[in-house]
C-alpha cells in the first residue's frame, strides 16, 4: 500500500518561492535601503532642501529688489515719468502692508496640548484633536481683521493680503518658513475690538471648547506699544476679490 503523501511536500516549495519573490521586491523597491528610515530621511531631507532653496531664493530676491530700487532712484532723477511713478509706489506702500506699523495691539498665542502620559481624557481625544490646526490659525488672523487690525503678523513675518497660512502635521508653513508651535499672532488695532471679535468668532468658540477639554493653549494680551514690520516676501497677483471671513472652519472632531 503506498502511503498518502503529506500536502506539505508541494507547499514548501511554493511558501518558499513566494518568499523569495517578496524579499526581491522589497530589495528592489528600497534600492538597498532601509524602507521604514529610508523613506523618513528622504522626506527630512527633501524638507530640509526646500528650505535651503528658499532661502537663497529670498536672499536674491532682496539683492535683485535693491538693484532695481537703486536704479529706479537714479532715473527719478532724469525722467519724470519714473518720479512720478515711484511717488504713487510710496503713497500706496502703507496700505498694501511694504511699511513698518506701530501702535497699540494684541497677541494671540496657540499651541498643542501637554504630552501627558497615563491619563484618559474625555471623550477619548485623537492625536489630531491635541494640535493645532491651519484653521485655529485663520480663524484668529480673520477674526483678528475683522474687529479692525490695520496691520498684522504670524510670527516674525508681516501678513498681507496674498498671505497664505498652511499647516503640514504640527508645523505651520508661512511664505515658504516652517514654524513649531507655539504660534503668535500679533495685530496693530484697538485693543477692545480685536479682543470683542476674538471672542465672538464661532470657529474660536469651537477651539476653546478643546483648550476647556484637551490643555490646548490660548491666550491673548494686550500690548500698549508694537511695530509690526513691512512685508518682505515676494509678491505674485493675479486676481484678488471676495472679504474676510470672520466666521473660519471648525475644528475637525
Amino acid at each position: 500500500m503506498t502511503p498518502a503523501r503529506s500536502p506539505w511536500r508541494y507547499l514548501v516549495p511554493v511558501i518558499t518561492l513566494v518568499a523569495g519573490f517578496l524579499c526581491t521586491a522589497s530589495g528592489i523597491t528600497a534600492h538597498g535601503a532601509d524602507l521604514r528610515s529610508g523613506g523618513r530621511t528622504r522626506i527630512t531631507d527633501l524638507i530640509a532642501a526646500q528650505q535651503r532653496e528658499y532661502r537663497e531664493t529670498r536672499a536674491t530676491d532682496r539683492r535683485l529688489r535693491a538693484q532695481v530700487d537703486a536704479l529706479s532712484r537714479g532715473a527719478a532723477h532724469r525722467d519724470g515719468r519714473v518720479r512720478a511713478a515711484r511717488r504713487d509706489a510710496a503713497g500706496r506702500a502703507a496700505a498694501a502692508g511694504f511699511t513698518a506699523v506701530r501702535g497699540r495691539g494684541v497677541r494671540v498665542t496657540l499651541n498643542d496640548a501637554p504630552r501627558k502620559t497615563g491619563r484618559t481624557l474625555p471623550g477619548d481625544p485623537g492625536p489630531d484633536d491635541l494640535v493645532v490646526h491651519q484653521q485655529d490659525v485663520q480663524a484668529v488672523v480673520n477674526a483678528l481683521w475683522a474687529g479692525g487690525a490695520t496691520a498684522m503678523q504670524i510670527m516674525d513675518q508681516r501678513v498681507i493680503s496674498t498671505s497664505a497660512v498652511r499647516c503640514v502635521g504640527n508645523t505651520l508653513i508661512l511664505q515658504g518658513v516652517v514654524y513649531s508651535p507655539p504660534f503668535r499672532i500679533t495685530a496693530i488695532g484697538d485693543p477692545r475690538r480685536l479682543r470683542a471679535a476674538l471672542a465672538t468668532a464661532p470657529a474660536i468658540n469651537i477651539y476653546r471648547q478643546y483648550v476647556a477639554a484637551y490643555g490646548l493653549g490660548y491666550d491673548v494680551s494686550s500690548l500698549d506699544q508694537v511695530t509690526i514690520p513691512g512685508y518682505t516676501g515676494a509678491v505674485s497677483l493675479s486676481v484678488a476679490g471676495g472679504t474676510h471671513d470672520a466666521s473660519g472652519s471648525p475644528r475637525p472632531r
